[in-house]
C-alpha cells in the first residue's frame, strides 16, 4: 500500500466515478483502475461496489476512507516540515474557524500573518465547530478556532485544546431605532423572547445554543426573520427589522448597532484553538498559533468597549 494508491482511492470515493477521478489526478483511467485493484488485492477486500455508471464504497471502503485521508494529510505535513528544515522560503498553513470568528479575530490574524510571512500560503476553512473538529481529526487542518462547548463531541481524544477568550453574547439592534423598552441591560432571556428576533439557521452553533437556553426556561422566541447568515443578520438588525443575538466581537466595531449583554448562565462561549496532539506543528503552524494567542490578548485588553464583554481565559488544556 502506497500514497499513490491511497490518493487514487480517496479521489474515486470523492467523485464516485473512475473516469472523473483519473482526470482529476491526471492519470489514465486504466492506470487508476489497476492501482485500486492492486490495493484491494493487497488488503484482501473489495473497496468499491462497481455498477454501470455508479461507484460506491463498500463497508471496507467506508472504514478505510478516514484512515486514508489522515495518512495523506500526514504525508503533506511531513513534506512541508522537511521543506522548512531544508531552508525553503515557503510553506502552507491550513486554518479553520467558525463564520463568526472569520469576520473578527481571523481577519486580524491573517492580515498580520501575511505581512510577517509573505511566503506562506494560508488556506481558510470556514465551518461550524462540529465540522472543524471532524476536519482536524481527519488531518485536513493544522489549527482550528472552535467553540469549546461543542468540542466535547467526537474527536476529543485526539485533540489538544487551548482556551483563548470567554466571550459574552450581546443583543444588537439598530442604533437609529428606539431601543425596545423591555430590553433592560443586561437583557433577560424572557424579555428577549418577546421581542422580534433575527435568527440564524437551526444548524448554526450559536442558534443551537440559544434555542437550548430558551427551551430550558420554557420560552418560545418571537421570530421576525429566520435562516440568515451572520452578515445578513447584522444588516437586517441595522435596518431595524428586529434584534439579533451575536458574539460581542462581531458587534463591537459596528457604530450603526446598539448592543447590550445577554444575561443568564450559559449565555457565553469559550473560543479555543485546537490541533491534533499527534501531529507535530510545522514552523508555519507554530508561528500561526503564537500570533493567534497574541491577537486574542489584544482583543481582550486594548479596546475598552470589548473588555466588558470579553476576557482572556486560563492556561492550555489537553
Amino acid at each position: 500500500m502506497n500514497l499513490e494508491q491511497l490518493r487514487g482511492f480517496a479521489e474515486v470515493a470523492r467523485t464516485s466515478h473512475f473516469t472523473r477521478a483519473a482526470e482529476g489526478l491526471h492519470v489514465t483511467q486504466p492506470s487508476l483502475s489497476r492501482q485500486i485493484a492492486t490495493l484491494e488485492a493487497e488488503l484482501g477486500v473489495e473497496l468499491f461496489h462497481r455498477a454501470r455508471g455508479n461507484v460506491s464504497l463498500t463497508a471496507a471502503g467506508e472504514r478505510l476512507l478516514p484512515i486514508a485521508k489522515r495518512m495523506l494529510a500526514d504525508a503533506e505535513t511531513a513534506a512541508a516540515a522537511m521543506a522548512e528544515l531544508a531552508g525553503l522560503q515557503g510553506g502552507r498553513i491550513r486554518l479553520g474557524a467558525t463564520p463568526t470568528l472569520c469576520t473578527s479575530l481571523v481577519v486580524e490574524v491573517v492580515a498580520q500573518y501575511s505581512a510577517r510571512y509573505p511566503g506562506i500560503d494560508i488556506e481558510i476553512l470556514e465551518r461550524g465547530s462540529r465540522s472543524l473538529i471532524s476536519a482536524l481529526v481527519e488531518g485536513q487542518l493544522d489549527l482550528a478556532l472552535i467553540v469549546t462547548s461543542v468540542s466535547s463531541e467526537s474527536g476529543r481524544a485526539v485533540l489538544e485544546r487551548e482556551p483563548l477568550l470567554s466571550e459574552q453574547l450581546v443583543v444588537a439592534a439598530s442604533a437609529d431605532a428606539p431601543w425596545p423598552a423591555a430590553l433592560a441591560a443586561p437583557v433577560d432571556l424572557a424579555a428577549l423572547a418577546a421581542v422580534p428576533q433575527i435568527m440564524f439557521p437551526k444548524n448554526y452553533d450559536l442558534r443551537a445554543a440559544l434555542d437550548a437556553e430558551f427551551r430550558a426556561q420554557g420560552l418560545t422566541p418571537t421570530v421576525a426573520v429566520e435562516g440568515v447568515e451572520m452578515d445578513a443578520a447584522l444588516r437586517f438588525a441595522e435596518r431595524g427589522l428586529g434584534v439579533v443575538v451575536v458574539p460581542a466581537m462581531v458587534a463591537v466595531e459596528r457604530p450603526t448597532l446598539r448592543v447590550a449583554p445577554l444575561a443568564g448562565p450559559g449565555i457565553s462561549r469559550t473560543v479555543s484553538i485546537a490541533r491534533r496532539y499527534d501531529m507535530t506543528p510545522t514552523h508555519a503552524g507554530a508561528a500561526m498559533h503564537a500570533l493567534i494567542r497574541e491577537t486574542a490578548d489584544r482583543f481582550a485588553s486594548d479596546d475598552a468597549r470589548l473588555t466588558t464583554l470579553v476576557r482572556r481565559v486560563g492556561p492550555a488544556q489537553g
